[in-house]
């Protein structure tokens, strides 16, 4: 055994010395180190005097502090003068001695000392049941299953703002826009209560949600895999969405979360953090580790979750400095912090009155300590807080067999939301490009409007029209870099020459998210501006006739690439306005035969592949194609073959079921090419299919 564990010691040092250069290569705002405290409730009997305010300031300086978090939304009120709380009629207790405004001296005596203040919205979706605002909106509470309303925190027992509901999500949307207006903060930061405990969510405006979208009611077990995940998602969706309102506002203002390890705060708090830092929504993390044993205490800060998010941004760990009636001496503390500088990461104190005010040892002591703690200058600036790419190379989104509206047979729905609205299930579309969708999926966030009304004429002869506008658009839980061009429909009618089209159905328009790259106007395909590596180029994976999900693979990778086979595009004309590449993703050389046509082999057919179409159809130029073949629907004596040599063999012997095996023909004299197949929905069931924007091709895996 001995040389073994020689050869393991060994390995083991060579790893740990491998992890400083890598630490060491960060960027600058990485190495910002957090030497933080919080400023609670419990410490604003002396912060509401201005002279020990600057005091407190001038102390955590010469301590080399270097960020402060005051509390500014605790116990249903805000901690500073608001005018939407005043609105709503919530009184103000929390003026300084002399009337001033605690928070905005805060802040300026905390800048005056090189100091960052970063607000902390404590209570995030917590509230008493017995507050104003509980009174007031008792339908944006949400509740246990069997009626419960409170929860007992540590804070006592609350109620929960339901985090699902469009007014609470404005209010608090609001709270926080106002904060970072009213006093130019450095930031905003939400804790673990910005969450919802696993047992919540049985009010009636949830249930609706989840029903409409799932065709089902929750689960009667709150830990049931797929409701927490619901829950856990909608709240991200949210934060994503409160990233942006903050960004907006101020670019490089940092946004910082301090919730509990993750397992944790997944599973009992529904608070997916390291999705919101892989999503790159996050700014700076703060993990609550609130142990008094050294050996739990190292166990948690060393958890691979911690490990990752440590090399994305500055990464501290939360050490309770003590509260009043259980007080922390200052050996545990400066044993944790020796723990947590010795892998690299920052401090955040909870909370500033514990440091030396009420404390074991005397103050001086305490302050002594602490100078050790932190013997050198590591002030914070946040002009280095430039906006982050998610760190995700590629990421699966499902596709739903059915829409948000509509009563469509068959196809692959994916999730966007538009504007800050709600999440809709939306026609993807592979055979044309540009996002289009009815007013009513529009939500609340900024839209740039551009007067320019455009009109698209689909296959089936809808003719579809509207003004087009820009705006942020999320797909799933990711949003785009930046504003998208969307055509606002508001009339449909069909072409003289299809008199038939889905506009005479009566079906309401279910939106369609068109992704392929043959872009001949705007708007153009929005997967263009997702970000990072998740824009170079997707995969559609079918549910194989199902009524499982599929999914949309966004982000080509090596891995996610193995085992396709390729065909390339010819590329297009730039167009004014497109960003990217144009190419022309109507496969050419495809060779078509049709039992009883004259098109037996025919390798000189254009195809494409697209989700859009439920049945497969074949287009001819000339009526001479066709033989003696009526257009309309293909019987079984007309067998279908769809080949590229090398890269795929289609089959398909025609049918009666709408988007398994139904087949079309049709003769148009004004066609562009001399065949076309649109092979449709049903390929998606046989192959996976790769769309390549950056190198201009298309790939297929066989899925037999």
């Amino acid at each position: 055994m001995l040389p073994l564990l020689c050869l393991i010691s060994f390995v083991a040092v060579l790893l740990l010395n491998n992890l400083t250069p890598v630490i060491a290569q960060l960027p600058p705002q990485l190495r910002q180190e957090i030497r933080g405290v919080w400023l609670s409730g419990n410490d604003f009997s002396v912060f509401r005097n201005r002279s020990q305010v600057q005091a407190a300031m001038s102390q955590l300086r010469q301590l080399n502090f270097n960020t402060v978090y005051p509390v500014v939304w605790n116990d249903g009120y805000t901690q500073y003068p608001s005018a939407i709380t005043q609105k709503m009629g919530i009184p103000f207790f929390f003026k300084g001695v002399d009337g001033q405004d605690v928070i905005a001296d805060i802040i300026s005596q905390a800048r005056s000392q090189g100091l960052l203040a970063i607000p902390w919205f404590e209570f995030g979706f917590m509230i008493p049941l017995t507050s104003e605002l509980a009174s007031q909106h008792p339908d944006w509470l949400t509740q246990k299953q069997d009626g419960t309303q409170t929860s007992i925190s540590a804070a006592g027992e609350v109620a929960w703002l339901n985090p699902f509901h469009p007014e609470v999500q404005k209010f608090i949307r609001e709270l926080v826009t106002e904060v970072i207006t009213q006093y130019d903060a450095d930031g905003v930061q939400f804790d673990d209560h910005m969450s919802l405990p696993v047992d919540f969510g049985y009010d009636k405006y949830t249930i609706s949600l989840y029903t409409q979208e799932n065709g089902n009611p929750p689960p009667p077990n709150p830990q049931a895999q797929a409701w927490i995940k619901w829950r856990a998602d909608k709240i991200t969706a949210f934060m994503v969405d409160l990233h942006q309102t903050v960004k907006a506002r101020k670019p490089n203002a940092i946004f910082s979360v301090s919730p509990n390890y993750y397992d944790f705060a997944y599973k009992l708090q529904l608070q997916d953090w390291l999705n919101w830092v892989r999503l790159g929504i996050v700014d700076e993390l703060v993990m609550q580790v609130y142990r008094n044993d050294l050996e739990s205490f190292i166990g948690q800060i060393t958890r691979p979750e911690i490990l990752e998010t440590q090399q994305i941004i500055p990464t501290g760990i939360g050490i309770m400095a003590g509260l009043r009636n259980r007080p922390v001496s200052i050996q545990q503390i400066q044993s944790q912090v020796q723990a947590a500088h010795q892998r690299g990461l920052g401090i955040g104190f909870f909370y500033y009155e514990s440091l030396w005010d009420i404390a074991p040892e005397p103050a001086a002591q305490r302050q002594s300590a602490f100078a050790a703690l932190f013997p050198n200058s590591a002030l914070r600036d946040i002009s280095q807080n430039i906006p982050r790419q998610p760190t995700f190379k590629t990421i699966s989104l499902p596709l739903y067999p059915k829409p948000s509206l509509g009563q469509r047979v068959r196809g692959n729905f994916l999730e966007v939301a538009v504007a800050g609205g709600q999440p809709k299930r939306i026609l993807l579309d592979t055979g044309s490009a540009g996002l289009r969708v009815p007013k009513e999926f529009l939500g609340n966030a900024p839209i740039r409007k551009t007067g320019q009304n455009i009109k698209e004429v689909l296959s089936d002869g809808t003719i579809l029209e509207g003004e087009l506008v820009y705006a942020n658009v999320r797909f799933g839980l990711i949003p785009t870099a930046e504003p998208v061009p969307i055509q606002v429909v508001t009339s449909r009618q069909c072409t003289a020459q299809k008199p038939k089209c889905s506009a005479k159905s009566g079906v309401p328009f279910s939106g369609i998210v068109g992704v392929n790259y043959f872009e001949k106007s705007l708007p153009y395909n929005p997967l263009r501006k997702l970000p990072g590596n998740l824009s170079n180029g997707f995969i559609v994976i079918g549910n194989g006739g199902s009524n499982s999900n599929g999914s949309l693979i966004l982000g080509l990778t090596a891995d996610n690439q193995a085992g396709f086979k390729m065909a390339s595009w010819s590329q297009q004309p730039e167009i004014n306005g497109v960003p990217g590449n144009r190419w022309d993703s109507r496969l050419s050389k495809v060779c078509l035969t049709i039992a009883g046509s004259s098109a037996k082999n025919s390798c000189n057919s254009k195809m494409i592949a697209d989700t859009a179409t439920i049945n497969g159809l074949t287009e001819f130029k000339s009526a001479t194609t066709a033989g003696k073949l009526k257009p309309g629907l293909l019987r079984s004596a007309n067998a279908v073959k769809v080949a590229i040599n090398g890269v795929f063999d289609y089959n398909l012997t025609p049918g009666t079921r709408d988007g398994f095996n139904r087949w079309n023909l049709s003769v148009s004299p004004q066609a562009e090419v001399p065949i076309l197949v649109n092979t449709g929905i049903a390929f998606f069931d046989k192959y996976d299919v790769l769309f390549d924007p950056v190198n201009g091709r298309q790939g297929f895996r066989s899925r037999r």
